[in-house]
């Protein structure tokens, strides 16, 4: 029962440090193209785990043949899929927005991981799969006349997370929680890079030292420290609770939108946090529908 109380404190305190992130990078794309940010925030990643890995003397753990199996998977799903349509999400719709869809992680992974393992889902879960549909829906509703893609790269990226998760998982049991991000962000920074030169964005020198700061929290604490205590939460409890708990993120989100932005959440916004609690409630089986017979 401890573990999974460490576990869950885990994902908790990554989901708080997580909850800046659509506002740190919106700050960010006032000075540097949104490919490039990223780029350059998981290259500060890697150079933050690499020392780490040094200091923790785990450079050996790099000789693993599997470790290396698993973080083709994870680099691909996460690291260039997932941040990819997230960050050009960011690009086309607010923070509050963009944290809000996020959450429709939970139902994706509650779905991958129980057709994965092939468990019936429950009445119970049924209706929160459906009512983390309808949080979502009630997001995009406002823009359905007009497609805002931003709303819809965000809601495709997790659709990614969940096999990736999966692999992250399964790396934890036989590698460092360090020797895995520091693999994630170092091979997935080249292609990062790539790609955003394919987009035609460009890159001054002077565009990183105005940006620094933003790019240094990201990297550091964001796609590090809070990716850290991800990997060890998931490592300790299943990836669709880590996930439910993880979705108390947009809370703060809208809150230090409002601080940093003065952005008051929208009626849309709020009557989609109500479907998500619940749909949360029902996926982790603390709200129970059916009434049980004398």
């Amino acid at each position: 029962m401890k573990k999974e109380h460490t576990g869950e404190l885990f994902t908790f305190s990554g989901a708080v440090l997580t909850a800046f992130f659509p506002i740190i990078t919106i700050l960010s794309y006032k000075i540097i193209p949104s490919m490039f940010s990223l780029a350059i925030s998981t290259l500060l990643t890697s150079i933050f785990f690499l020392a780490y890995m040094v200091y923790k003397k785990k450079l050996s753990e790099l000789k693993n043949p599997i470790l290396w199996k698993y973080m083709i998977g994870i680099v691909f799903f996460i690291s260039i899929l997932y941040y990819v349509f997230y960050y050009f999400g960011l690009t086309k719709t607010t923070s509050g927005n963009a944290s809000i869809i996020a959450l429709f992680e939970v139902c994706t992974s509650y779905i991958y991981f129980n057709l994965f393992r092939k468990e019936q889902l429950t009445f119970e879960s049924k209706v929160g799969i459906i009512l983390m549909v309808l949080g979502a829906v009630v997001v995009l509703a406002p823009n359905f006349s007009v497609l805002n893609l931003g709303d819809l790269f965000v809601l495709i990226a997790t659709f990614c997370a969940p096999i990736g998760n999966y692999l992250q998982q399964k790396a934890s049991h036989i590698s460092s929680t360090e020797t895995i991000l520091f693999l994630r962000s170092i091979l997935a920074t080249p292609f990062l890079f790539i790609f955003a030169y394919m987009l035609g964005q460009h890159l001054q020198i002077h565009q990183i030292k105005d940006s620094i700061i933003f790019l240094l929290f990201n990297g550091v604490l964001i796609l590090g420290l809070a990716k850290a205590f991800w990997v060890e939460g998931i490592s300790r409890i299943s990836v669709t609770k880590a996930n439910a708990l993880n979705s108390i993120g947009p809370l703060f989100t809208l809150f230090f939108a409002f601080i940093i932005f003065h952005q008051i959440p929208t009626i849309w916004q709020s009557c989609s946090l109500i479907f998500f609690f619940f749909g949360v409630l029902l996926l982790t089986e603390n709200l129970k529908l059916k009434l049980r017979h004398a």
